[in-house]
């Protein structure tokens, strides 16, 4: 497996060997050893799924203290771009973002720490998204950035996204009070 650190500390991409043959393919999805090896040592206790259209934008969401999540993402289909905002109060990164490619052809999974928002959109129809959860979601700890904040600035690669309701009122960057 690879496995690859990103500028954002604590922030990994692995990547794993995909075994090809004429009936399909094989490849170990998550491996507690190979996270261990970079010090990732969360408990996964709940896996979530979402499937979505080309131009389907979610996030940046996240789960406040004490209900706070790491995330193991990745795409079991199709392909999107995976988004992560630093918003660690005393972190050299707070406020920069990463974003990542996910694609069911490559199998990469990106690790996401605690203290961090996130956010994907569908680049191909029938994006299936899976995330694994360090703890349990708790609707009364949800928190969000909005999607297309001026300071942030990201470039979601795509144009007029679908975005929800919801998404569409959380708080801009400028306004924003970390809870981490």
């Amino acid at each position: 497996m690879e496995i690859k650190e990103h500028a954002i500390s604590g922030v990994f991409e692995f990547t794993p060997r995909v075994f090809t043959d004429a009936r399909g393919a094989f490849f170990e999805s998550f491996s507690a050893r190979q996270l261990a090896t970079v010090g990732i040592t969360d408990e996964w206790v709940q896996d979530n799924q979402s499937s979505s259209a080309r131009g389907v934008l979610r996030g940046l969401h996240f789960q406040k203290p004490p209900y706070a999540q790491a995330k193991l993402v990745r795409v079991a289909a199709g392909r999107a771009l995976d988004i992560i905002v630093d918003i660690r109060p005393g972190s050299a990164t707070y406020g920069q973002h990463l974003s990542v490619e996910l694609d069911a052809q490559r199998c990469n999974v990106l690790y996401v720490p605690i203290g961090f928002a996130h956010g994907f959109v569908a680049l191909e129809d029938d994006t299936l998204f899976l995330y694994k959860c360090s703890n349990y979601y708790h609707p009364g700890s949800e928190g969000g950035l909005h999607w297309n904040d001026p300071t942030l600035n990201i470039d979601w690669q795509v144009t007029n996204p679908n975005v929800s309701d919801k998404d569409l009122i959380l708080p801009f960057f400028k306004d924003f009070a970390s809870p981490f």
